[in-house]
């Protein structure tokens, strides 16, 4: 018997959502097992990534049907906050490659959502801006995810949401800075 076939039979058999000593991060749960179960120990860094990735699924399917894809009404929402923005700047802020903003902003562009400017100061310098069209299709879009979304978290107590709250605004406080901590 070889020394990988040892290890392979040594491994006990476990049921989907068990703990499993050889696995602490998650027991041997994977999202998208159907009747698994969460492990009650199971880590925060685990529970969040699987609550992070459902999400932006669901974000994914509900921005169907709006004549833009998610990460066009991404980019979008992100110029509409801070119109001019370079695309590395876009691509930080939405935590993205500046060569996926690049070729979502390609279509954009295409589509008469965004335009592209060089920089008055700096001629090298290449900026991002919304168009009024670009402006209304971001409204029309979200108008119709927005709600769908919130009707998600109807499950949330109106009494844990200040808790809630506070861990995902120092989540995104924290992740934010170590983000841009690794990206020096």
């Amino acid at each position: 018997m070889t020394g990988q076939q040892e290890t392979a039979e040594a491994q006990p058999e476990v049921s989907p959502g068990a703990s499993r000593p050889d696995r602490p991060d998650h027991g041997g749960w994977v999202w998208g097992d159907e009747g698994a179960a969460v492990p009650p120990d199971a880590p925060l860094y685990a529970l969040l990534a699987v609550a992070v990735r459902s999400m932006g699924a669901f974000w994914a399917h509900a921005a169907q049907g709006t004549g833009i894809s998610p990460a066009g009404l991404g980019i979008l929402r992100v110029l509409v906050a801070r119109d001019g923005l370079k695309s590395s700047e876009v691509a930080a802020r939405g935590w993205s490659t500046p060569g996926t903003v690049t070729s979502v902003v390609d279509t954009l562009v295409r589509e008469g959502y965004v335009q592209r400017r060089r920089d008055d100061e700096d001629r090298r310098v290449v900026r991002l801006f919304v168009t009024e069209a670009g402006r209304r299709k971001c409204g029309e879009a979200l108008a119709q995810v927005a709600p769908r979304l919130s009707s998600c978290l109807a499950f949330v107590d109106p009494a844990d949401e200040p808790v809630i709250r506070k861990f995902l605004v120092d989540t995104i406080t924290t992740f934010g800075d170590l983000v841009r901590e690794e990206r020096k």
